[in-house]
């Protein structure tokens, strides 16, 4: 490879746009396609390095705005980057804070040169510009960095839609009942917006090129926006596209549209991007998304559901998600899973952990029922991953949605129970 990031593609699909390659990176290369835990502040939320790496998954990202107010990047550095600071030796990306731009709108200021942020740490105002956001990332060390890009709604939020109402309800439940995604104006007008985010969007590009200094051992990608506008997609992806980066990313998904509208905006705008880079599509996790994106031709991926829900007792199979707080459960004594190797069911010497006892572990507050189903979650999805790489090169789609009907599930929120 000629920089630092490389990728070769070694299957295709006959059928689809799909493809099954190997990422390179100064730490080492990855399978595509790849699912990223997320490790926020500098951790996968309760879980060991060492047993991340178990559950199969090779690459890890970390959140440049977190990571950015505590405990800062100069300190990351001074201790020799993310991958010693966290003790994880293979790749590591960091997203640039475009999406809290987005997700913490109530408390921030975007405009033409940054975003300005009050910290949720202290109340401190936080200033983000292209050029501040490389500059950290470069501090942070890991082998993928993003653009700072500027996140629009992708739909209008003056209309009201059933999805923009679960949305709302997740925010509001994961922050103590405030609402971060800022209240609606009756004056925004949306396709302005959308235009505005995507010249900001080329334009931060640019400059984040311009400032990165680290091009020998850092790879930066850049960010596709345009909401659900199909046009504004195109004209952001041409442009971004043409831009000198070893990858890119399509951003602004999965931001309280639809399912349907998340599958027609990536198999729309993936085939835009260069075929000889990677394709990441940001911040996207349940089964039947990934599964539309990945024949459309996308490569990466990463989201928080594995490890949020496995905090909260939702466990993920082949035929949906398992409520293990249930009453249902109280006597149960099957694993979550027949056929999954994770260590919370594979029947071992010991056995497996029944859906009985991971229930008493969350009705008694114990901090092993989040640890197990945290790690069953992870190995759900790099089994998920797994299957799909092995799909494309057989384009033995049939079979697979046989052995994963929740990747055709209609619903995908929907319990199994």
């Amino acid at each position: 490879m000629s920089g630092p990031i490389g990728f070769e593609i070694r299957a295709r699909s006959k059928v689809c746009n799909a493809r099954a390659g190997l990422v390179s990176t100064p730490h080492g290369s990855f399978q595509t396609p790849a699912f990223m835990p997320v490790g926020t502040k500098g951790t996968v939320k309760g879980i060991l390095p060492a047993q991340v790496e178990a559950t199969g998954a090779e690459i890890l990202l970390n959140n440049t705005y977190h990571l950015l107010l505590r405990p800062g990047p100069e300190l990351v550095s001074k201790m020799g980057g993310v991958h010693r600071f966290m003790n994880w030796h293979r790749p590591i990306l960091t997203d640039s804070g475009g999406y809290q731009a987005y997700s913490l709108s109530e408390t921030n200021k975007v405009d033409d040169d940054g975003v300005t942020f009050k910290s949720i740490v202290d109340g401190s105002t936080v200033r983000l510009t292209p050029e501040r956001a490389v500059e950290v990332q470069n501090l942070l060390g890991p082998d993928i960095l993003m653009a700072l890009d500027d996140c629009p709604p992708s739909i209008d939020p003056n209309v009201e839609r059933p999805s923009q109402a679960r949305l709302e309800s997740v925010v509001k439940r994961d922050t103590g009942g405030r609402s971060e995604r800022g209240t609606r104006k009756r004056e925004y007008d949306h396709v302005a917006r959308l235009d505005v985010a995507n010249e900001r969007t080329v334009r931060w590009l640019e400059r984040c090129i311009k400032a990165h200094q680290r091009k020998h051992d850092q790879g930066l990608f850049g960010i596709v926006q345009g909401g659900t506008d199909l046009e504004r997609r195109k004209w952001s992806a041409e442009r971004i596209g043409a831009l000198e980066c070893p990858g890119f990313a399509i951003g602004g998904v999965a931001v309280g549209e639809s399912a349907e509208d998340i599958a027609k905006i990536v198999r729309y705008t993936a085939p835009l991007l260069p075929a000889d880079k990677p394709r990441y599509l940001m911040g996207v996790g349940y089964e039947r998304d990934l599964y539309e994106a990945v024949r459309a031709g996308v490569d990466m991926f990463d989201c928080v559901l594995p490890t949020r829900n496995g905090r909260n007792a939702n466990a993920f199979t082949a035929h949906g998600q398992l409520r293990l707080r249930n009453a249902m459960h109280a006597e149960d004594p099957a694993p979550i899973e027949i056929g999954c190797d994770c260590v919370a069911c594979v029947p071992g010497e010991r056995g497996h952990f029944s859906r009985a006892y991971l229930r008493h572990l969350f009705m008694a507050d114990e901090m092993l029922g989040p640890m197990l189903v945290t790690l069953h979650n992870l190995r759900h999805f790099q089994r998920f991953m797994a299957d799909l790489r092995a799909t494309i090169a057989l384009d033995d789609w049939a079979g697979f949605e046989v052995r994963w009907p929740v990747a055709i599930s209609r619903v995908p929120e929907k319990t199994a129970e």
